[in-house]
């Protein structure tokens, strides 16, 4: 992914939905209300919409903070 002007291709949006799954379910069941749900959202927008290497860190932290990481 690189800059994105807020359009995503197919692709895109899977990956972004993998990485979304992941983050949720790396919470404990009682923090997955939908304000972190939310949140979370907004986090991976933004971050890809800074730029591939911006969502690159971000997965990695979640990466490492998943209970399967």
């Amino acid at each position: 992914m690189k800059l994105c002007s807020g359009v995503y291709d197919p692709e895109e949006l899977a990956a972004l939905g993998r990485l979304y799954d992941g983050a949720v379910n790396a919470l404990p069941p009682s923090m997955r209300t939908p304000e972190n749900r939310t949140a979370i959202a907004k986090l991976i927008l933004e971050r890809t919409a800074a730029g591939e290497a911006q969502l690159a860190r971000l997965t990695k932290l979640l990466i490492t903070i998943s209970p399967k990481g």
